[in-house]
């Protein structure tokens, strides 16, 4: 016989979801204590929200949490990843400037040993 673990989050007595992971059952059920937090904010408003579009909104930022902080100013932006072609233009423009510079080096190195090849005027 197989033993298995889940882990049901339950709100004012009804049974809201099941989750087979600890830590999955323990985030939903804070999304879900901030939800009740917003949707109570939302009702002392000034402005008139149904109850369920009061919910509906409570549930999206709570669920959008970290965009909603973001907005706020209350946390910065994680920066974007970078794809394998902006990688790649990145080494390429990083490849350029070392092959200008060396283009200089040597520029500057030729100049000096035709000023060296140059006879003296006496």
């Amino acid at each position: 016989m197989a033993v298995e673990s889940r882990f049901v989050v339950i709100r004012d007595g009804v049974e809201v979801q099941t989750f087979m992971d600890k830590k999955a059952a323990d985030e939903y059920d804070k999304m879900l204590d901030m939800a009740d937090n917003l949707s109570a904010m939302l009702t002392d408003a000034p402005i008139e929200l149904s109850e369920q579009v009061t919910e509906d909104l409570s549930i999206f930022l709570a669920e959008r949490r970290e965009e909603v902080l973001i907005a706020l100013q209350a946390k910065k932006p994680k920066p974007a990843p970078k794809t394998e072609a902006q990688s790649a233009s990145n080494k390429e423009q990083a490849s350029n400037k070392v092959s200008k510079k060396d283009k200089a080096t040597n520029t500057s190195k030729a100049d000096s040993s035709d000023e060296e090849q140059l006879p003296e005027a006496s």
